[in-house]
């Protein structure tokens, strides 16, 4: 057999990931805030994009009457919204209905202001200050005339963990500062005199001493019962009598004003930023019935191709080089503004689809959420999983029940005993908390005795499924709650 060099023509299909595919795929999965940071950047790079300014036509106008009811009809609808309002009446500009601040135009909820820019609720929280940064201010002015102490409180602070705690032993950070022992602890202890109280301390029990001293309620009862925090975490309240020397009536009392004090001063000061959430969708239910899916255009990136500017530049006969760039830019700028119209689509059907499967919850509750997975979703509109995946990563959709992330809606099924209609995980979750909050003290529910209440309701689920998701919830279990209950009917 001989062997030969051939030259062959064959036809084939394939798919191929373009750059712009690329760029489609990541647009689709962006939550808002990404793609508002790539569409501005993609704005400084591209000359021939611009926003369209002229895409809300009523943009720096008053609402109406008829507009501000349209649009805040998901609020008006919330769950005990009349009563809430009311308590922020203080914080209202004089003369404003809250409708008229809370909402700023068609689209809805998200709007941090009124439309004429009086009020906004971001500008009025308060500024955030680290908790090093808050010590740091005080130990400055603490230790004004004292450089050598200044500086042992200094380096104390950056012993300090996130809750407040001193994380290294004063022997070890004497030794490491070359500072007399008996120096570092006068320094802890004028630390320890700071606002808030309870920071730089080294064990909870002190941590607990400092705000107790504060309130001058650390006296010798109160401080062997914080010797013995281990005794009373187990609920050992007959020998915590004996060894405070009071009645049970004594300790109850102390144990409430344990309670009360804050056992990680410092996490105040650790918590993330207060987020606004702007959902991308809205639900509203329609005047004749049934449910309006709407997307919101505030959220909405709007762009628009400046194919004059592009005339303009090509006619004065540019370079080669500034030819090119001129093309690209064009063909970068068309595609982007088809993948932002295709997305905001893609988005809506998928949210469309939601909704209509999962009208039972926008009626009646959790209670009666469906089961729905991804390729229930992507059989219906006819799409790949991937891109309903995609469609549903980090977007959120205002319902008259409250504002809910995508994902909530996708849930496992749990089969019926009787081989009806198989019910969603959340829903049994939610019958599952149900049964533990009606449950009575004297008749604390077990697994078995759960899994036996859901099967005599037509919901199939094995006694490890229950813990799971008992354990999800953060729910204890049956001797857990029992010796709760028993704690709390006792006090």
């Amino acid at each position: 057999m001989a062997l030969s060099a051939k030259l062959q023509v064959r036809q084939s299909q394939a798919l191929v990931i373009t750059p712009q595919l690329m760029q489609a795929i990541r647009l689709l999965q962006m939550s808002g805030l990404e793609l508002e940071r790539f569409v501005s950047a993609e704005l400084e790079a591209n000359p021939l994009l611009a926003e369209d300014e002229e895409a809300d036509p009523a943009a720096g106008e008053e609402p109406s009457d008829a507009e501000l009811s349209a649009s805040g009809a998901v609020l008006d609808q919330a769950d005990e919204v009349a009563d809430i309002e009311p308590e922020f009446a203080g914080f209202l500009p004089d003369g404003s209905e809250p409708a008229a601040w809370m909402v700023s135009g068609p689209s809805g909820l998200g709007a941090p202001s009124r439309p004429d820019g009086e009020f906004e609720l971001d500008l009025n929280l308060a500024a955030d200050e680290s908790l090093p940064e808050l010590l740091e201010r005080r130990i400055d002015a603490a230790f004004a005339h004292a450089p050598a102490e200044r500086m042992i409180a200094q380096s104390l602070l950056a012993s300090l963990d996130e809750a407040g705690y001193l994380m290294v032993t004063l022997d070890s950070l004497a030794a490491r500062l070359g500072a007399p022992a008996d120096a570092v602890e006068r320094v802890l202890l004028r630390c320890q005199e700071l606002a808030p109280t309870g920071l730089f301390a080294r064990s909870l029990a002190e941590c607990l001493a400092l705000q107790l001293a504060e309130r001058n309620r650390l006296d010798p009862a109160m401080q062997a019962l914080l010797h013995n925090l281990e005794r009373l975490a187990a609920g050992e309240r007959a020998g915590l009598c004996a060894i405070c020397g009071v009645d049970r009536a004594d300790l109850d009392d102390m144990i409430g004003e344990i309670r009360a004090l804050d056992p990680k001063p410092g996490l105040a000061f650790s918590a993330e930023p207060i987020q606004v959430v702007v959902p991308d969708v809205f639900v509203r239910r329609a005047p004749g019935g049934g449910w309006i899916v709407e997307l919101n255009e505030a959220a909405l990136p709007r762009l628009i191709v400046n194919r004059i500017y592009h005339a303009q530049l090509s006619s004065r006969s540019p370079r080669d080089g500034e030819k090119r760039f001129l093309t690209d830019c064009l063909q970068k700028a068309s595609w982007l503004e088809k993948s932002l119209d295709q997305r905001a689509r893609t988005v809506l059907n998928v949210a469309s689809e939601i909704v209509r499967r999962q009208e039972g919850f926008l009626e009646d509750g959790v209670a009666y959420l469906r089961p729905l997975n991804l390729r229930m979703v992507a059989d219906a509109l006819g799409i790949h999983e991937s891109t309903v995946s995609r469609a549903a990563a980090n977007k959120s959709i205002a319902t008259p029940r409250g504002i809910f992330e995508f994902r909530y809606f996708f849930t496992g099924s749990i089969p019926a005993s009787a081989g009806g209609e198989a019910h969603s995980a959340e829903s049994v979750k939610h019958r599952i908390r149900q049964l533990v909050q009606t449950e009575p003290a004297e008749a604390v529910l077990s697994d078995d005795a759960i899994v036996a209440l859901l099967s005599r309701e037509g919901i199939e689920i094995a006694r490890r499924t229950v813990a799971k998701y008992r354990e999800a919830m953060r729910i204890g279990s049956s001797v857990e709650r029992r010796r709760d209950k028993r704690l709390r009917a006792a006090s």
